[in-house]
């Protein structure tokens, strides 16, 4: 394990996090936020560190280890995030690229404000798939989970010596979502929450969030704020977050993953980032790069189909349709997506314009 190693909340921290409810006032938000932030600081060994941990200083890395091999060119897979990382490595070393798959994409236009927009609509999407295949669910629509959601804001519920919240039961869900193959544990697991047995969804929030089961966390979870807050500008002037808060809102209004109650227009977390933010969104310059392989699924939650368009877009690469509903399709068992990325990835032979693939 490399360090220094991102850190900003202590197990028990973290459990106590899960169980709060909302706060009621943009002070009260904003007051955890920087605590946050200066936990992040203290823990992870200063400022200088939490500002090298963005995808720049990661695309600087992965070329020293490319030289540091022996490789000429560097081949490439990336997933989700690791699909931004493939992209500024692409920009930043475009001449030592051979060959990328580039799968469930970050649209590198996009700020953070129309992400988060666009990945609420994704889960919404994959959260009304699911209901339509549930049969028999417990919990079987928007205003059955609306009703659950707010039983656990009243009252969490007693799983041994812990307890399911709220915001346990939403990112449960989520983690669910990223795959259709998981749709029957999430059932199995609202019909528990419906029937006052938490158990199964506690489980599954804890897998998203990195919680084991003696009650340690990784540092999933804050390094990827780490490495947010840096990798995109952060927003510190009130007018705007009011202006970028009211945006949110009116376009994920009865959205499950942004909850039942309007957002705050407080400064987030990044707002108190002790670091300046290295990156932006921007058109890639990439004069000169081999085409790539960009792999987008039509009912991804996390990564919207229309980011990778876009992405195969900004990088002039090859894009390969995956029409199902899941989180990145390479090397997963699908045969159609398997053939045509090993064919690329070995011989850089690309499939031709509009390919799709079915589940």
């Amino acid at each position: 394990m490399s360090t220094p190693q991102i850190r900003c909340l202590t197990a028990a921290e973290a459990d106590a996090d899960r169980l709060e409810a909302d706060e009621d006032t943009v002070a009260e938000v904003e007051a955890e936020n920087k605590d946050y932030a200066a936990k992040c600081a203290e823990r992870s060994g200063g400022a200088d560190v939490l500002a090298n941990m963005g995808t720049r200083d990661v695309v600087r890395d992965m070329d020293v280890l490319r030289s540091a091999l022996g490789d000429e060119k560097l081949t490439y897979l990336g997933y989700s995030y690791g699909t931004r990382i493939g992209t500024a490595y692409a920009e930043a070393f475009t001449a030592n690229v051979r060959a990328m798959v580039l799968d469930g994409a970050v649209d590198p236009l996009e700020d953070p404000v129309q992400q988060a927009i666009g990945q609420a609509k994704g889960f919404d999407q994959a959260l009304d798939a699911f209901f339509a295949e549930c049969q028999g669910c417990a919990i079987a629509d928007d205003a059955a989970l609306t009703d659950a959601v707010e039983k656990l804001e009243a009252e969490p519920l007693v799983v041994g010596a812990r307890k399911l919240s709220a915001s346990d039961l939403v990112t449960g869900i989520a983690a669910a979502l990223y795959d259709d193959q998981t749709w029957p544990i999430l059932q199995q697991a609202l019909d528990g929450v419906a029937a006052g047995d938490g158990a199964q969804m506690l489980l599954l929030a804890d897998l998203y969030l990195g919680r084991d089961q003696d009650g340690e966390y990784s540092n999933t979870q804050d390094a990827l704020i780490a490495v947010r807050c840096v990798d995109e500008p952060r927003i510190t002037d009130r007018a705007k977050v009011e202006q970028v808060t009211q945006q949110v809102a009116d376009a994920t209004k009865g959205s499950f993953i942004t909850g039942t109650d309007p957002p705050l227009p407080a400064l987030d977390v990044c707002a108190f980032w002790p670091a300046p933010n290295t990156a932006e969104p921007h058109q890639p310059k990439v004069d000169g790069l081999p085409q790539v392989l960009v792999v987008s699924t039509t009912g991804d939650p996390a990564t919207p189909y229309q980011a990778g368009v876009n992405l195969a877009k900004a990088l002039n690469g090859r894009l390969l349709t995956y029409d199902a509903v899941q989180h990145t399709a390479f090397l997963q068992r699908v045969d159609c997506v398997d053939d045509i990325g090993v064919a690329y990835l070995l011989d850089l032979t690309l499939p031709g314009e509009d390919v799709t693939c079915e589940s």
